[in-house]
């Protein structure tokens, strides 16, 4: 099965849209980041991510909760419900982490240099994870069409044997 989405082409489109504003900022001419700005930033990202851990511990207990309570179908869910979980804290993390960089960034040039390779990274992390997501999908429906075949099978016996 080929696969239309190509990771190469995905980031050459986001390198296409960036290049006009990328060559105009590089003409710029290096402005300096204020020191208190970039420890403002730092500290404002070091509280959100404080709370983003709060809130993903949170869910975690949530998600525990209902796992314990119930099963089968409703533990897939919950399986997939704690991988959304996860990828919105590492999303999170990732935001922050760049914030942290793009704060510590001294002049525009390097600001712009750093957006994007944030940005490249990111457009990496989607690609990897919308093909995880097909391969898991695909799994999910080649294991519910086995159960409904096996099904289908169990009540066209039984019926033939009554």
């Amino acid at each position: 099965m080929t696969n239309s989405f190509n990771a190469e082409s995905v980031l050459n489109t986001v390198k296409t849209a960036f290049t006009p504003v990328t060559d105009a900022l590089k003409n710029f001419p290096n402005v300096e980041v204020p020191e208190a700005a970039r420890e403002f930033v730092k500290k404002a990202a070091g509280n959100a991510q404080v709370r983003a851990t709060e809130i993903h511990n949170g869910s975690e207990k949530v998600t525990s909760a209902i796992e314990t309570a119930v099963a089968g179908s409703v533990s897939e869910t919950a399986k997939i419900s704690r991988t959304i979980q996860q990828a919105m804290y590492e999303d999170a993390q990732a935001l922050f982490a760049g914030i942290d960089k793009l704060a510590s960034a001294k002049s525009l040039n390097e600001a712009v240099s750093i957006q994007n390779d944030l940005l490249r990274a990111q457009g990496e992390v989607v690609v990897a994870r919308a093909k995880a997501t097909t391969e898991y999908l695909g799994k999910l429906i080649a294991d519910g069409a086995k159960t409904a075949q096996d099904n289908f099978a169990k009540v066209t016996s039984y019926a033939k044997s009554a």
